[in-house]
């Protein structure tokens, strides 16, 4: 899978943040060893569904996938954490997901 970067377009108007998100989170964060990226991609997707992060969740749930995890697995997560985070959040991610998947399968 291709490196992630930040929106090349934000750099005009965050710079910083761009860098700081290309240099350190998908740079470094991403690239430790302690965890495997499909690994990083499930922790990750489950946050940001529990946190209703719906903008940066299909990124990640592509992301996810592209590391990996089936459709299958991702959704055996989201159930599973309806329980735990809230049904609106999961039926949120669960309906991004199939909406991803849809666009693949297309």
């Amino acid at each position: 899978m291709p490196k992630q970067s930040a929106p090349q377009e934000l750099a005009g108007i965050a710079p910083k943040l761009v860098e700081v998100t290309d240099e350190v989170l998908f740079g470094d964060v991403w690239e430790r060893p302690g965890l495997s990226p499909r690994d990083r991609s499930l922790v990750t997707v489950s946050v940001l569904a529990a946190l209703y992060r719906g903008e940066q969740l299909g990124y990640h749930l592509g992301v996810a996938l592209d590391n990996g995890l089936s459709a299958e697995e991702l959704s055996e997560a989201i159930t599973h954490l309806a329980f735990y985070a809230g049904w609106p959040n999961a039926m949120t991610a669960i309906t991004r997901l199939k909406q991803i998947t849809d666009e693949r399968d297309a």
